[in-house]
């Protein structure tokens, strides 16, 4: 599905947020818990208001190190002593697994949700959204 602005939805899932509900004129220097938990059930509907910038995944520290190895090798591999280069290489046909995962995910796209009740969903995943 497609995230546009204006597009009906529906919760697909339960959430529940964590944390300290407080009241809205409650000083902001000793905020008041009036509730410990705020859920809202799979099902509510509400209206997409904004669509997000994507974000892109970060590289985890297996393809991060991946990317350096490829690299390294790619720009200086011809020059070094052949047992560091067969090294280099071997760790980083090691680590392509974990690179092709990284490049294999989606951009992660959030939007702000008006649900029909009237309380306001921000950055919420597309995942947990289906369309009306």
């Amino acid at each position: 599905m497609t995230l546009t602005q204006g597009l009906r939805v529906r919760l697909a899932a339960d959430l529940r947020v964590a944390g300290a509900v407080t009241a809205a004129d409650d000083p902001a220097e000793e905020p008041a818990a009036v509730a410990g938990a705020l859920l809202l059930g799979a099902g509510t509907e509400g209206v997409v208001e904004r669509v997000d910038a994507p974000e892109e995944p970060r590289p985890d520290p297996e393809a991060a190190e991946y990317e350096r190895l490829v690299s390294l090798l790619e720009s200086f591999g011809a020059q070094m002593p052949p047992a560091s280069r067969e090294r280099a290489e071997e760790q980083a046909r090691a680590l392509e697994p974990a690179w092709n995962a990284y490049r294999n995910r989606r951009p992660v796209v959030t939007a702000r949700v008006r649900l029909d009740g009237g309380l306001v969903l921000e950055r919420v995943r597309e995942d947990v959204l289906t369309a009306l």
